[in-house]
């Protein structure tokens, strides 16, 4: 996900994006636990694009508290 992709999204669906991403990470992260997955590509991935979503979030708070 790039971050003109994220910055298109509204707060609505950033949210439901930010959740899903969450789900996965944790089921992706007690599937390598139990040894059922080795790469780590995706993980690193969703990490990235989680980043993405919180920092735009914020940049959208930020720029609401100057106004």
């Amino acid at each position: 996900m790039k971050g003109q992709n994220v910055r298109d999204l509204d707060e609505q669906e950033g949210q439901q994006r930010l959740k899903e991403i969450d789900e996965q990470l944790f089921r992706l992260k007690f599937q390598m636990s139990m040894g059922q997955m080795d790469g780590l590509k995706k993980v690193r991935q969703m990490k990235k694009d989680r980043a993405r979503l919180l920092t735009i979030q914020r940049e959208r708070v930020l720029a609401g508290e100057k106004k």
